[in-house]
C-alpha cells in the first residue's frame, strides 16, 4: 500500500474515534495492521475478554510468524487455561488446552506435556513453578507486563505503537480545503454554497435555479457488487462461484442433455447474472474486504507483503463485466526458474497448496504416506506413514484385500477450502480426513471405507451450505459425505467403468459435480437422485480430468487415451461442445498426462520429460521448461493459489519448485523473516553431472587407466549412462565444462562444528544411539544398560530447541531423578550382553533390552511401564511393524524372529532361517517385506555357513529367499561378524553394513555396488547408516574415522579424522564411533556413540553447509581427482563381467566404442 493510502486510513481512524466510533476504529486498526492500540490492549486483557484480545492481535502477527508472536500468544492462552483451572471449570480447561495450546506441542513437547499434567492436580499452585500464582486480577497484570516487553521487542510491531502526530479533525480540514478548490473552479461561483453531498463534485447552481447535472461517467463498469458478496479468487477450489458467467452457463448444457428432465432451478434464474451467496454462507467463510479500485498496491510494505502470502487473497479485485479479463500477464510471470529440490523418498502420487499459505505443500506417495513441507525453508512439516485407523470399523472386502495385500498407495490429497482440512484418497476402500493447523500438526477427523476397490479422486464441495467430500472409485459410483460426522448424503450411479476424477463447481444457484471415468464418459449430477444431466465422450476415451480457471468462468479437461494420445481442450458449457483444442503434445505420451490452471490466463501440463504452457485463448504451445533435467515422462504438477510457484515432481522421487520473480521473492522474504537471529537455512543443491557415454568411458579410463584390477569400477560405470525408460538424459553441449567432485579430508576442529555431549555419570561404552522423531533430543544406551537423554533448550542462540552442535543441551532427567536402567542378564557381563532399542513415532515410549527383559519406557518419567520376553532367549533386534505399532519383529539371540503383539501380550509367529543370532531388522512398506540378517558365518563347522539376509513375506511370514552375502577381496571367507540392514526412504534400496564393507542391494535383493575399506580409509566398519534424506551414508570405522558416501554411487564425499572432532587421540586406546544416529530432518547432522561412552554431534561449518562441496574445473579438461583424495583407490565395486574389456589393449577398446582418433590418443596417454 501506498504511503498515501497508509495515512488515509489514520485520518480516518482519527475521524471515528472522534465521531465516537470505538468499535469500528479497533476493527480497522486489527484490519489495516497499522497502529497497535496498547490502551485498548491492556483494557481488553484485564476484562479478560481473551476472544477479542486474541482476535486483535490476529491483525499484527500470528502465532507462527517469529519467537516473539509465539510467547506472546503463549502466556495469553496459558493465562485462560489457568484461569479456569482455578475456576475448577475442568472442562473449559480442557477445551483450551486441545484448542489453544495443543499447537505448541510441535515446538515444546516437554513443557505441553507438564502443562496437561496441572489437570490432574487439585489446585495448580502445588506445582512448583506457580506456587506463586495470585488472583486473577494481579496475574493479568504480571502478564501485562511480560506481553508490553515481547509486543515492543517483537519487529512485527515496529513503527506500529505510536499514532502519528498531526492536528485534529484533519480529515475534516482536507475536505474543506477540496470543496473551496471546486467551488473556485465554478463557472458562477455563489457566496456562502450550500453543500449538501459529498458524493459529486461540487458546483454551484444553474442561472434558472436548477442544480447541475453530476458527471455521467463511472469508474467502474457494470454494477457494484454489494458489500459482503464479492467472489473468493481460489485458485484450485473445486466450487468457485462467478464474476459474471457467460450469458449461456451450465444451465444450458445440462437441459441440452437431457431435455426430459425439469430443471426449475435452472429456469429460475436468469442467464448471466450471480445469484449471490446467502450471508449465511458468507459468515460461515469470512473473506477480508478486498481494497478499492482507487488504492495503490505497488509500493507495499514488508509488512504488507507478508499478510498477502500469509493469507494467500489478492488485495486488488476486478469487477469487470467480461467474463475473460484482458491478458494482464506475460510468459516472464510464468514460473520456470527451479529454486527449490525436496526429496520426498517415495515416488510422488499427488500434490496439492495449501489455499492461504502459499509455500506450503500437501504430498502423497505410492507407499501411503503424506507429508507436509514448508518449500521455503525445505522443512517437512508432517509426515503421516499409512496406517488403518480402526479396522474393526472396515468392511470385511478391505478387511481380506489388507491381509492378501498390504500394499496401498495415495491417489489423490487436496486441501479443504479453507486449508484447516485435508483429505486423502488411497488406492483400496478408504479415505482419510485430517485436521491442520498453522503449526503443521496433523490430527486425524475421519476415516470412511467409501468405495470397492480404489478410491480415485477426492474433492470438497459446498453443497446446501454444508462442507461435504465428494469422492470416486472403482466401483463405478459417485458419492458425497458429511465432513463433520462421515455419514453419506448422496450415491451417484450410471457410469458403466471406473470413475476417473470429480470436479464439483457451481454457477449461478445451480451446485452440481462433472465426473469422468476410464471408458471416456463424462456426466454431470445435481444433488439429487434423477440421475446423470450429462453423457458426453472425451477426446481420448479413457483417462480424463476437469478442472475450472481460478474464477470458475472456462472449464477445461485434459486426458491421455489408450494409444498415448493426450488432448487438453475447453468447453463450451452452453453446448457442451470443445471449444478448443490445444497442439503441442507428443504423438505418444508415456504415461496419464497430468495439467493444471493458474491465474485465469495460463495452462500447464507435464509431457515428454517437460512442463508445457499454454495461454488459454491461443491454442498454440506458449512456451516450455525441462527443470533442469530429471523430470519423468509426464510428470505431474501443482501451482500455487498466485501461480507464483510451481511444484513439480522428479524421477528420482523427489520434488522441483519453480518460481516465477513473485515467488523467488516472496522466499527469500520468508527466509529472512523466519526467527530473529536464527542462522539461515542454506540453500540444498543437488549436484548431479550427467555426461555423454563418450565422457563418461574417458573419464572413466582416464582416472584407473585400465587397470585389470579396477575391471569391476569400470563396469560401476554402466549405471552412469544407462537411464531409466521415462528419464530424458541431459545432453551437455561441447561448451560445457566438466564439474569434478571436491573431496576434502577434514583433520582439524576448526573445519566442521563438533560438540561432545555433556555426562557427569560414569562413561560406559555406547551400543545405541537414536535422534527422537522430532529431532529435539538423543537417546543413548549403553553397555551398563542405562539410557541417557539429552535435550537441547530453547535460547536465543537456538529458538527452535533443536539439536545442534553449537548448542550445549542438558542430560535430562525427570524431577524424581529416575534412571532408565534395563534389566540385566546375571549370566552374562554387560560386554557379552547384545542390546537393541526401539522408539515409538511420537517419542512417548522407548522400548529397549540390554540382555534381559525387553522393557517399555515412559520418556516423560522414565517409569518402566511393562517387561516381556525373558531371557533365554535374550532379544538383540525390535523393529515396529510400519503400519502397527502393537506389533514387533524382535530378533532374538537363538536366531529366530518373533512377531510379537504387544496388546495383547501374545507370540503370533516364529519366523526360522538364521544360524546364529539376528542383528538385523528392516520393513519395507513398498514391498511389503521383512528382510533380516544375523552373525551367521561360522569357519569352523564342517560345512561353513554363509552369512545370509533373508526375506520374509508382512502377509503370512512365510520366508520368501535367502541372499548370500559376499565377501569382497582380501577377506576371509565366509565372513564372520554381525550384519546390520536398513531400508533407504525409497524403501526399494537396502542398506547393508559388515566391518567389510558397505553395499546396496535393490528390490530383488541383487547386490548393485558394494566398497570396502582400503588405504585411508582401511580400518574395518564399525557402523553405517542413511541421511534422512536419503543423499548419504554416514560410515564409522574402527580407528575413530569418519566418511560420508554418496548414496547412490557410493563415492566418497569427505573423510572425518578423528583429530576433528576428538580433543586427544591416543595409539595405544583408539577411541572410535560404535554406532551413528541420523538426524530426522537435518540431512547434514550425526551423532556418535563412541566405545569410550562419549557422545558427539557433528555438522559442517558455517562456511561449508553441506558435507563435500564441487569445485568447477575452468580449464574444461577432464577432471582430476586430488590425490588425497580416497577415492583414486577405493572405488565403488559392481559386479559384472567387463573382466574381459580390461583385457583388450586401449587402441582396440577405442576401437570397440566408436571414440574415434582423438579419443584413442586420449587412451593411450598416461595418468
Amino acid at each position: 500500500m501506498s504511503s498515501l493510502s497508509r495515512e488515509l486510513v489514520f485520518l480516518i481512524l482519527q475521524f471515528l474515534d472522534e465521531e465516537k466510533f470505538k468499535e469500528t476504529v479497533h476493527k480497522l486498526e486489527q484490519e489495516s495492521g497499522f497502529y497497535f492500540n496498547m490502551k485498548y490492549f491492556e483494557d481488553q486483557v484485564q476484562a479478560g475478554e481473551w476472544e477479542e484480545v486474541e482476535r486483535y492481535l490476529s491483525g499484527f502477527t500470528k502465532v507462527e510468524d517469529n519467537r516473539y508472536s509465539m510467547k506472546i500468544f503463549f502466556e495469553i492462552r496459558k493465562q485462560k487455561y489457568l484461569e479456569a483451572l482455578d475456576r475448577q471449570d475442568r472442562a473449559k480447561a480442557v477445551e483450551i488446552l486441545v484448542r489453544d495450546l495443543k499447537v505448541f506441542a510441535s515446538f515444546n513437547e516437554d513443557l505441553f506435556k507438564e502443562i496437561t499434567q496441572l489437570l490432574t492436580l487439585d489446585n495448580f499452585r502445588q506445582n512448583e513453578q506457580l506456587s506463586k500464582y495470585g488472583d486473577t486480577k494481579s496475574a493479568r497484570n504480571i502478564m501485562l507486563i511480560e506481553l508490553k516487553k515481547l509486543i515492543e521487542a517483537n519487529p512485527l510491531f515496529r513503527d506500529k505503537l505510536a499514532f502519528p502526530a498531526f492536528k485534529a479533525s484533519r480529515l475534516r480540514t482536507l475536505i474543506n480545503q477540496s470543496l473551496n478548490w471546486q467551488h473556485q473552479l465554478c463557472k458562477n461561483p455563489r457566496p456562502n454554497p450550500d453543500i449538501k453531498t459529498l458524493f459529486t463534485d461540487h458546483t454551484c447552481a444553474s442561472s434558472n435555479g436548477t442544480r447541475a447535472p453530476p458527471p455521467a461517467n463511472t469508474p467502474l463498469t457494470g454494477p457494484i457488487p454489494k458489500p459482503g458478496v464479492f467472489p473468493p479468487l481460489g485458485g484450485h477450489g473445486p466450487f468457485q462461484p462467478v464474476v459474471s458467467p457467460s450469458p449461456s452457463a451450465i444451465a444450458g448444457w445440462m437441459s441440452s442433455a437431457n431435455l426430459s428432465i425439469p430443471h426449475a432451478a435452472v429456469a429460475a434464474a436468469s442467464p448471466g447474472l450471480v445469484q449471490a451467496p446467502s450471508p449465511a454462507a458468507f459468515l460461515k467463510h469470512p473473506r477480508a474486504p478486498p481494497g478499492g479500485p482507487g488504492m495503490d498496491y505497488q509500493t507495499a510494505d514488508s509488512e504488507h507483503l507478508m499478510k498477502r502470502f500469509r493469507s494467500g487473497q489478492p488485495d486488488e479485485v476486478s469487477f469487470s463485466g467480461s467474463s475473460h479479463p484482458s491478458n494482464t500477464y506475460s510468459p516472464d510471470d510464468l514460473p520456470k526458474t527451479v529454486v527449490r529440490n525436496l526429496n520426498q523418498g517415495s515416488n510422488v502420487m499427488s500434490m496439492d497448496f495449501h489455499p492461504q499459505q502459499q509455500t506450503v505443500l500437501l504430498v502423497g506417495t505410492n507407499v501411503g504416506d503424506i507429508s507436509i513441507w514448508e518449500v521455503g525453508s525445505r522443512e517437512r512439516l508432517a509426515l503421516k506413514t499409512f496406517k488403518v485407523w480402526d479396522i474393526s470399523a472396515c468392511s470385511m472386502p478391505f478387511q481380506t484385500t489388507l491381509v492378501k495385500d498390504a500394499t496401498i498407495s495415495v491417489n489423490r490429497c487436496v486441501w479443504g477450502p479453507d486449508g484447516s482440512i485435508l483429505g486423502v484418497a488411497f488406492s483400496k476402500h478408504i479415505v482419510q480426513i485430517y485436521t491442520y493447523n498453522p503449526a503443521g500438526e496433523l490430527r486425524q477427523h475421519l476415516e470412511i471405507d467409501s468405495h470397492i476397490g480404489g478410491v480415485n479422486d477426492i474433492a470438497f464441495a459446498h453443497p446446501n451450505k454444508q462442507l461435504c467430500i465428494v469422492t470416486c472409485g472403482d466401483d463405478k459410483t459417485i458419492k458425497v459425505w458429511d465432513a463433520v460426522a462421515g455419514r453419506r448424503q448422496y450415491m451417484f450411479e450410471g457410469h458403466e467403468a471406473p470413475v476417473y476424477s470429480v470436479c464439483p463447481h457451481y454457477k449461478e444457484n445451480i451446485q452440481f459435480i462433472f465426473s469422468t471415468a476410464i471408458d471416456g464418459k463424462i456426466k454431470a449430477w445435481l444433488y439429487d437422485s434423477l440421475g446423470s444431466r450429462v453423457d458426453y465422450d472425451a477426446p481420448g476415451l479413457w483417462c480424463t480430468t476437469m478442472a475450472y480457471s481460478a474464477d470458475g468462468t472456462r472449464l477445461f479437461s485434459c486426458g491421455t487415451s489408450k494409444d498415448g494420445e493426450s488432448h487438453l481442450v475447453e468447453w463450451n458449457e452452453s453446448e457442451g461442445a470443445i471449444k478448443r483444442t490445444y497442439s503441442g503434445f507428443r504423438k505418444r505420451s508415456l504415461g496419464v498426462v497430468q495439467f493444471d490452471t493458474t491465474r485465469n490466463r495460463f495452462l500447464a501440463a507435464g509431457d515428454e520429460f517437460q512442463i508445457k504452457f499454454w495461454d488459454m485463448d491461443n491454442t498454440n504451445m506458449l512456451t516450455f521448461t525441462d527443470g533442469d533435467s530429471g523430470l519423468p515422462a509426464s510428470p505431474r504438477l501443482r501451482f500455487n493459489k498466485e501461480g507464483s510457484l510451481l511444484a513439480v515432481t522428479t524421477s528420482d522421487n523427489g520434488i522441483k519448485i519453480l518460481a516465477n520473480g513473485d515467488g523467488q521473492r516472496m522466499l527469500r522474504m520468508l527466509e529472512t523473516r523466519v526467527f530473529d537471529g536464527a542462522r539461515g537455512l542454506s540453500e540444498a543443491v543437488n549436484v548431479k553431472v550427467f555426461s555423454t557415454f563418450l565422457r563418461t568411458t574417458l573419464q572413466m579410463f582416464h582416472v584407473f587407466s585400465l587397470k585389470p584390477s579396477h575391471a569391476t569400477s569400470f563396469a560401476a560405470s554402466k549405471s552412469w549412462f544407462i537411464r531409466v525408460a521415462d528419464v530424458k538424459p541431459r545432453i551437455l553441449d561441447t561448451s560445457d565444462k566438466v564439474k569434478s567432485w571436491k573431496f576434502p579430508d577434514i583433520a582439524d576442529s576448526s573445519q566442521i562444528k563438533t560438540l561432545k555431549l555433556p555426562d557427569p555419570m560414569t562413561a560406559s561404552k555406547v551400543v545405541r544411539l537414536l535422534y527422537t522423531n522430532s529431532g529435539l533430543a538423543v537417546l543413548a544406551l549403553a553397555t551398563n544398560a542405562v539410557h541417557k537423554l539429552w535435550k537441547w533448550p530453547r535460547n536465543e542462540r537456538n529458538p527452535s530447541g533443536k539439536s545442534s552442535a553449537s548448542s550445549v543441551p542438558q542430560l535430562w532427567q525427570p524431577t524424581n531423578g529416575a534412571v532408565m536402567s534395563n534389566d540385566t542378564n546375571d549370566v552374562k557381563t554387560s560386554e557379552d550382553s547384545v542390546s537393541c532399542i526401539a522408539l515409538s513415532k511420537n517419542d512417548s515410549y522407548v522400548m529397549s533390552g540390554s540382555g534381559g527383559k525387553v522393557s517399555l519406557f515412559n520418556m516423560m518419567t522414565f517409569k518402566v511401564m511393562t517387561t516381556f520376553m525373558p531371557p533365554p532367549p535374550a532379544a538383540t533386534y525390535l523393529a515396529f511393524h510400519p503400519q502397527d505399532n502393537n506389533i514387533i519383529a524382535i530378533g532374538m539371540e537363538d536366531s529366530t524372529i518373533q512377531i510379537y503383539n504387544v496388546r495383547v501380550d501374545e507370540v503370533k509367529t516364529k519366523l526360522k532361517g538364521h544360524q546364529k543370532r539376528i542383528s538385523g531388522l528392516a520393513f519395507s512398506q513398498g514391498l511389503n517385506i521383512l528382510v533380516s540378517s544375523g552373525a551367521d558365518a561360522q569357519a569352523s563347522l564342517p560345512r561353513p555357513v554363509t552369512m545370509q539376509l533373508c526375506v520374509w513375506s508382512m502377509d503370512g511370514w512365510e520366508k520368501k529367499k535367502s541372499r548370500p552375502i559376499q565377501a569382497p577381496p582380501g577377506y576371509s571367507s565366509p565372513l564372520v561378524g554381525e550384519t546390520r540392514v536398513q531400508f533407504h526412504n525409497n524403501q526399494s534400496h537396502l542398506l547393508v553394513v559388515h566391518e567389510s564393507q558397505i553395499a546396496i542391494y535393490d528390490a530383488q535383493l541383487e547386490c548393485s555396488r558394494s566398497w570396502y575399506p582400503r588405504d585411508t580409509l582401511s580400518a574395518g566398519i564399525s557402523s553405517a547408516i542413511y541421511s534422512c534424506d536419503g543423499m548419504m551414508i554416514i560410515t564409522g570405522f574402527c580407528d575413530g574415522a569418519v566418511g560420508l558416501f554418496d548414496a547412490e554411487s557410493l563415492n566418497l564425499r569427505c573423510r572425518i579424522a578423528p583429530t576433528a572432532y576428538l580433543s586427544s587421540v591416543s595409539s595405544n586406546n583408539v577411541a572410535f564411533p560404535v554406532v551413528i544416529a541420523a538426524h530426522p530432518s537435518d540431512p547434514n547432522q550425526f551423532a556418535l556413540g563412541m566405545n569410550d561412552g562419549a557422545v558427539h554431534v557433528i555438522e559442517p561449518s558455517d562456511a561449508e553447509t553441506k558435507w563435500g562441496g564441487s569445485t568447477p574445473q575452468d580449464n574444461g579438461t577432464l577432471p582430476s581427482i586430488p590425490s588425497s583424495s580416497a577415492l583414486n583407490s577405493q572405488p565403488s565395486e559392481t559386479p559384472s563381467s567387463f573382466h574381459r574389456l580390461f583385457e583388450m589393449k586401449k587402441s582396440e577398446v577405442g576401437t570397440l566404442y566408436g571414440l574415434g582418433k582423438v579419443g584413442k590418443e586420449i587412451l593411450e596417454m598416461d595418468v
